[in-house]
């Protein structure tokens, strides 16, 4: 191996105790340029900026704020509607590469977008970098060779994002001009950070950490570029809070592989009766430290990352969610990410934290991220301040094979970025039959359904997955039901016991759909109400087009309301879990316990009472 300067692992950041900016909290290194900000912008409704030699610069563009969609107030451009293709542009200085950490030892510079709604493009001073689709993942790009010279370069992106195409995972947004029933203003374009990375000739291009039990880890490393011979892989792990390491790894890296499998083992864990002190769980959300070290023939860093992760379990068996080995009652509340000013992206990264603050001072254990592959820092912020997540794929609307291919990628694209995190708990790659809304009776909707939930198990085999949440069930872990009755006598009779079970499972669900499809048997899975309250209340002056699945009077008669249902769900002999909708009023719909503002709509303790049944 070429000589290399020694990375020095003594700067890296402590992936477990960050501030929530990283956009990828944990694969961090100790220097980044942000190219949030400021940006070029131009609608290109006739489609001809191609033609027209837009990929070397902009005609009379206008400025827009980035990360915010073009359609959101908060982007500067505020414009909600049909515009299928935008274009941005920004340069790239040489103070970014330096903010990047371009140098000797890290030659090679990565250009990161976190999301681009939908489709995408990429150019530096009018040379093709890459190509990306699907709109909620992220893509990298080497542009080493296009800004070598360390001047000042035009980066020019075009996002096409058809509102028509239904064969698009779209999740919450409107094919129509105007948000109707439950849908959103569209999201188009660039609505994750972009970001430079100076990286060394060969590096660690990714990490994933899947419990082995709760005594070891297993670590999947992918590399970039390819490891000459000799070289190590070196992992040590340490728990900050406690000031104590929990052993180092180092295994051979053969030469040319692009990745390396280890198992972890954690040594204080060998003593089974005090596992518990280390395990991670919304309680006591303990993060271990990781180092990870790629190494040269004579032991010296080629490069080295700080992460974290999370010591749990998380399973199903015999009626019950399992975290750590024992009965956990998952109490969620579903959350579109959605806000007034800004869209699918945070206003802030603050108000990320904030999101996660909030849905525990509400008295929720868990949180359902609906129809949205969230932004790592809110997983971040769940892994770190104590919350369970369920990860959704944003659905598309069409059954077709393109419609098939782009949700397949899409979601296992997804699935390998969160993997790690251990605030995620269970998977869900569909919801209500969207993109599948003949699978009643249509084998071959059926047996994608059933293809994509054993996929996402061979991509993950630690978490369970839900086969179609609310209704129409095949293959799944977890049997979810969507109810929005509105009196809690009712909702009480419907889940009081075994008879009612059998009842619920062998009849047509709330919804007027089978819970369960032909074929698929009750197997002792949890069974859990995933979607229910949904009451309308509007404290102040009301939107005219508020709505909600039932209405309250006032403040007193919306807690009350809440009160009955969640009586309801405690009352139940077989109900795992619970989520209700939901967390904040988003446009038309103002059945949130927040405004859309994140503003509690009546003393956050006694929403917290009616939640919890307890103050």
């Amino acid at each position: 191996m070429p000589a290399v300067t020694a990375v020095a692992t003594s700067e890296l950041p402590l992936a477990s105790r960050q501030d929530g900016s990283y956009p990828r909290p944990q694969l961090m290194r100790g220097a980044w340029a942000d190219l949030d900000g400021t940006w070029s912008f131009r609608h290109d409704d006739a489609d001809t900026g191609l033609a027209d030699g837009w990929p070397a610069g902009l005609p009379d563009p206008r400025e827009i704020v980035v990360p915010f969609p073009p359609e959101s107030t908060a982007s500067g451009i505020g414009e909600p509607g049909f515009h299928p293709v935008v274009w941005y542009a920004r340069t790239i200085t040489a103070d970014d590469l330096a903010a990047a950490g371009r140098g000797d030892r890290a030659p090679v510079v990565l250009l990161h977008f976190g999301a681009v709604d939908y489709r995408a493009r990429v150019w530096i001073d009018g040379h093709l970098v890459g190509e990306h689709e699907g709109g909620h993942t992220p893509f990298t790009f080497d542009v080493t060779a296009l800004v070598a010279d360390g001047a000042d370069h035009l980066l020019v992106v075009r996002a096409e994002d058809d509102p028509h195409d239904l064969t698009q995972p779209r999740g919450k947004q409107d094919w129509r001009a105007d948000p109707h029933a439950i849908w959103y203003r569209r999201t188009t374009g660039i609505w994750q950070t972009v970001w430079l990375e100076a990286v060394p000739e060969t590096s660690i291009d990714h990490l994933r950490w899947l419990p082995a039990g709760t005594t070891a880890v297993d670590l999947t490393v992918r590399l970039r570029g390819r490891p000459a011979a000799g070289a190590r892989l070196r992992v040590a792990l340490r728990f900050d809070e406690r000031d104590e390491d929990l052993g180092t790894v180092e295994v051979d890296v053969p030469p040319s592989a692009t990745g390396v499998d280890v198992r972890v083992p954690i040594a204080r864990q060998r003593n089974g009766q005090a596992e518990h002190e280390l395990t991670w769980s919304p309680e006591h959300p303990r993060l271990v430290d990781a180092t990870v070290s790629l190494l040269d023939a004579d032991g010296h860093p080629v490069d080295a990352v700080s992460s974290y992760l999370g010591v749990r379990t998380v399973g199903v068996d015999r009626g019950a969610f399992l975290l750590n080995g024992r009965p956990y009652d998952v109490r969620s509340v579903l959350s579109q990410g959605y806000w007034p000013d800004s869209h699918l992206a945070a206003p802030s990264r603050a108000a990320l934290r904030r999101e996660v603050e909030l849905i525990k001072e509400l008295g929720f254990t868990a949180c359902r991220i609906h129809q949205k592959i969230e932004d790592p820092r809110l997983l971040y912020w769940a892994d770190r301040l104590g919350l369970l997540v369920w990860g959704e794929a944003p659905g598309a609307y069409e059954f077709s094979p393109t419609a098939v291919q782009r949700l397949t990628r899409e979601w296992m694209d997804a699935v390998e970025r969160d993997a790690s995190h251990p605030s995620i708990v269970t998977w869900v790659p569909f919801n209500e039959s969207w993109g599948i809304q003949h699978v009643a009776d249509d084998p071959a909707q059926q047996a994608y359904a059933r293809a994509l939930t054993d996929l996402t198990r061979a991509l993950d085999p630690t978490r369970p997955v839900v086969c179609n949440d609310g209704w129409e069930q095949q293959n799944t872990d977890i049997i979810t039901v969507h109810d929005y009755e509105g009196d809690g006598a009712v909702l009480a009779w419907t889940y009081a016991d075994a008879a009612a079970r059998d009842t619920l499972l062998s009849g047509m669900g709330p919804a007027g759909r089978r819970i369960l499809l032909d074929g698929a048997e009750y197997r002792g899975q949890p069974i859990m109400l995933t979607e229910f309250g949904g009451i309308a209340y509007q404290p102040g002056t009301p939107r005219a087009d508020g709505w909600g699945y039932t209405a309250a009077a006032d403040a007193d008669d919306w807690l009350a309301r809440i009160t009955a249902l969640y009586d309801a769900v405690r009352a139940s002999a077989f109900l795992a879990g619970s989520c209700y909708t939901q967390l904040t009023d988003t446009l038309q719909e103002t059945n949130g316990l927040l405004t859309a503002a994140r503003e509690p709509k009546a003393p956050i303790e006694r929403i917290r009472r009616a939640v919890r049944g307890t103050p």
